[in-house]
């Protein structure tokens, strides 16, 4: 049997949901049973409204009630799987080198990420993203290390940001860090502190000190082929 990823590109959307509940579960056991209850009482909830507000009698307020039950049932259901799918790849990702690139990745339209735009011999790595809240500098590895490392990286950003805000933030379990499976909320909640018009300038003004460095390529793995793919599922696309 072949260990090469699947590559979501290639799927159809049905086949996306399928591995993508294949891998949830191995993570997650549990989920089917989250899934099950979601659709129970999400439907319930829709039947008892639907049933009391609906005007009239009859077969056919009975069949809109059944179907609208189903629907918001399958809409409950949907919503924990995306959540706990979510989580699931997270929790594959805990660890392994270059995870909060892949995590990252999963931000939507408005952000740009650029993988490993700075770096240590021991693979302690700084992601950059660029959207509204101007440029977030993430830091992951070993935190020692990453010290001088965000430091540098923040003022290089800063000297070509001019007014533009840099933030900066460390991934990690430890006060002070942002858990992988927060951090994309934790960037998304950052704030808009910039119109989408300045991070095109933004992004020219970065083009020179991205010039001035090596690019490095991060690991590649079946998980990290996997988010992109889960990224459209969770969005309901």
């Amino acid at each position: 049997m072949s260990n090469t990823p699947l590559d979501p590109s290639t799927m159809s959307r049905r086949k996306q949901i399928v591995e993508t509940y294949k891998m949830a579960r191995k993570v997650d056991p549990a989920i089917l049973w989250w899934m099950l209850g979601a659709f129970v009482v999400a439907g319930g909830l829709g039947f008892a409204l639907f049933y009391f507000v609906l005007p009239g009698e009859g077969t056919f307020k009975l069949v809109l009630t059944i179907i609208a039950t189903i629907l918001i049932g399958l809409l409950g259901l949907m919503v924990v799987f995306g959540r706990r799918a979510q989580k699931a790849a997270f929790a594959q990702l805990e660890g392994q080198v270059g995870a909060a690139a892949r995590a990252l990745s999963m931000l939507r339209k408005g952000w740009v990420l650029e993988e490993v735009v700075g770096f240590t011999k021991q693979q302690d790595m700084v992601h950059r993203v660029v959207g509204p809240p101007g440029i977030v500098l993430v830091g992951e590895g070993n935190h020692g290390r990453l010290k001088a490392l965000m430091i540098s990286e923040h003022k290089k950003h800063e000297r070509v940001a001019g007014d533009y805000p840099v933030h900066d933030i460390l991934v990690g379990n430890d006060e002070g860090q942002v858990p992988l499976t927060k951090l994309v909320r934790h960037v998304q909640k950052l704030g808009r502190q910039v119109k989408p018009a300045e991070i095109t300038e933004l992004r020219q003004r970065l083009r020179a000190l991205d010039a001035a460095r090596p690019k490095v390529p991060i690991p590649r793995g079946p998980v990290p082929n996997s988010m992109k793919g889960q990224r459209g599922n969770l969005r309901g696309r």
